[in-house]
């Protein structure tokens, strides 16, 4: 029966680990932002994890984007925060300007 129990409890915590971004905010745990960045709507470690993952990632693509078109890392991030929210499929949650989460 303990070896169940531990079998369990690696399967369960390797499934957490196992989202990756579309699954995260299919199952509520992220969002989009308006400043083009996700943001945990769920805050557990595993989720902090997969948002600060993402955003590493488009904050150095914006930035390239920004360098590319010589405008300002803020016009980008706005802009991305725009499209990805209106990208942002019915029942996925989105951020307001006000710091609420709301599902779209």
């Amino acid at each position: 029966m303990r070896w169940f129990v531990l079998l369990l409890v690696t399967t369960l915590s390797w499934s957490v680990w196992a989202l990756d971004l579309q699954q995260a905010k299919q199952q509520g745990l992220i969002g989009e932002q308006l400043n083009g960045l996700v943001g945990a709507v769920t805050a557990t470690s595993e989720v902090n994890a997969i948002v600060e993952d993402i955003n590493r990632k488009r904050l150095a693509s914006y930035q390239d984007i920004a360098r590319r078109n010589n405008t300002s890392l803020a016009v980008v991030q706005s802009r991305a925060g725009q499209l990805n929210i209106e990208r942002t499929p019915q029942g996925q949650y989105i951020q307001l300007a006000n710091g609420s989460w709301r599902r779209k």
